[in-house]
């Protein structure tokens, strides 16, 4: 599981940090980072795909 994000489109929102905290962190210039592995917990990877779907930029992909 990877997640990309379109810089282009994030405006550091931050509601992905909300649903996904262990994976996802915007910072103080609301630059969004992503953790460089995603846990192989079956609740994080679900917390994971609901921050793309719930994206209201929809910044956010996932590759399986």
């Amino acid at each position: 599981m990877k997640v990309t994000v379109d810089r282009t489109l994030c405006d550091g929102n931050g509601v992905c940090m909300g649903i996904a905290p262990d994976v996802f962190d915007v910072d103080d210039d609301l630059t969004l980072h992503i953790a460089d592995e995603i846990p192989d917990d079956p609740a994080i990877q679900a917390q994971v795909r609901q921050s793309i779907t719930s994206c209201p930029v929809l910044a956010l992909s996932l590759e399986e």
